[in-house]
C-alpha cells in the first residue's frame, strides 16, 4: 500500500538510500535536510523526491516541518529518524557543546519528530517508525562518549515508545548499522579504515542500500508484529 513517508537527513548517505528504497517499495517519500543545500538540490532533482529544509534539533521546527509536508503529501504514516552527526573527541577534552549539540541532534531528534506524528499515526490505526541507531551505540567507541550515548538512547527511546504505540498498530524498530560507505565513514584515516574493515566478518564496509533494503522491509504493512526490535546490520562486527 502506498504511504506518505518521511526520512530526515534524508539526501545524503544512508539517509538517500533509504529515501530510495522507500520510493521504490512505492510509497511518497519527503527528505528533510539542514545545511547542505546544494546536495538537498542535485538529490532532489536525481531522485523527485521532495526535499524540506529545518533543523531536527528544534521541535518547533519538527512541528512547523511535519506540518508542511502534511499539507502537501498527506498524513506521516511512515517515519524515519536517521538524521545524525558527530564531534568527536576524548571526554577529558570535549566541550558542553560538542556534547550538547550530539546529544540534542541524534537523541532529542527523536523526541522532536516522533512526538509530532504519532498521535496522527494512533488515531489512523496505522504507523511505523524505525530510527536509525549504530553499532557505536552497542559496543561503544573511544572518542564518541557523546555520539554513544546518544545511539544507546535511541534503543531505550526506541523500545519504551513500542510499548506505548503496540495495541495501535504502531510499530517502532530500530536498525543499528555497522560501518558503511558514506561520507562520514570515507574522512576516517586510511590505516584506521584498514583495520575497521579487519574487524567486520564479512570482510567489508557496508552499503547504504543494505540500510535502506531493511528500513523498506520494516516499513512494510507486513511487517506489523515486529515493533521494539533492535536489528544489527552491521556485518558481523558486533553480535549482542
Amino acid at each position: 500500500m502506498r504511504r506518505t513517508a518521511l526520512v530526515t537527513g534524508g539526501t545524503r548517505g544512508l539517509g538517500k538510500a533509504i529515501c530510495i528504497s522507500l520510493q521504490a517499495a512505492g510509497h511518497q517519500v519527503a527528505a528533510v535536510y539542514h545545511k547542505n543545500t546544494d546536495a538537498a538540490r542535485t538529490f532532489a532533482e536525481a531522485s523527485s523526491i521532495p526535499v524540506f529544509r529545518w533543523d531536527v534539533a528544534d521541535f518547533e521546527a519538527c512541528r512547523t516541518g511535519i506540518a508542511q509536508v502534511e499539507r502537501e503529501l498527506g498524513p506521516v504514516d511512515i517515519l524515519v529518524n536517521n538524521a545524525g552527526i558527530s564531534s568527536d573527541t576524548v571526554l577529558h577534552r570535549m566541550t558542553p557543546e560538542q556534547w550538547w549539540r550530539v546529544i540534542n541532534t541524534n537523541l532529542g531528534s527523536m523526541f522532536n519528530m516522533s512526538r509530532n506524528v504519532v498521535e496522527g499515526m494512533r488515531e489512523r490505526g496505522f504507523g511505523r517508525i524505525v530510527n536509525i541507531s549504530s553499532v557505536n551505540g552497542q559496543k561503544g567507541q573511544f572518542g564518541q562518549t557523546n555520539y554513544a550515548a546518544a545511539k544507546a538512547g535511541i534503543l531505550g527511546f526506541t523500545k519504551a515508545l513500542a510499548l506505548e504505540g503496540a495495541r495501535k498498530n504502531v510499530t517502532v524498530n530500530a536498525i543499528t548499522p555497522g560501518y558503511c560507505d558514506t561520507d562520514m565513514v570515507a574522512a576516517v584515516p586510511n590505516e584506521v579504515m584498514q583495520a575497521i574493515i579487519a574487524s567486520i566478518p564479512i570482510g567489508r564496509l557496508g552499503t547504504p542500500a543494505d540500510i535502506g533494503r531493511m528500513v523498506a522491509f520494516l516499513a512494510d504493512d507486513d511487517a506489523g508484529f515486529i515493533t521494539g526490535a533492535t536489528i544489527a546490520v552491521n556485518g558481523g562486527q558486533y553480535m549482542a
